[in-house]
């Protein structure tokens, strides 16, 4: 069995920002993957594989927002959360173009992070 079934995927390319990320979601008790960047995860065939998915909106290559959309698009429904240091309209408007996603603003709290899995899990 694939110990990473169920997990939440981070893509974030801040390796520091993934670390902290992962072991948060640890303390809650998840499982959590990480990647640097929305390309890592399409080519490491773990898409079907996770239970979530938290991905920055900004990332070099395809941004967390677009990689939320092609996953929707090629019918992954893969629950997400989009995450961002950006205040901006142009965040703003790529978070919007995702879709009905949970997102937060960092720096986030632990609670808010906890609130804002278990949205868009819908637990």
């Amino acid at each position: 069995m694939d110990t990473n079934r169920g997990a939440i995927a981070i893509v974030d390319d801040d390796g520091g920002v993934r670390m902290a990320l992962r072991e948060l979601l640890r303390s809650m008790g998840f499982e959590a993957v990480t990647f640097g960047s929305a390309e890592e995860f399409l080519d490491s065939g773990r898409t079907r594989q996770v239970g979530a998915l938290i991905a920055d909106v900004h990332l070099p290559g395809m941004t967390g927002a677009a990689l939320v959309t092609a996953l929707a698009d090629a019918g992954c429904t893969l629950p997400a959360l989009l995450i961002t240091a950006h205040d901006d309209p142009a965040t703003a408007e790529l978070i919007r173009r995702a879709g009905p996603i949970p997102h937060l603003r960092k720096p986030f709290s632990d609670e808010d992070l906890l609130d804002a899995m278990q949205r868009a899990l819908g637990t």
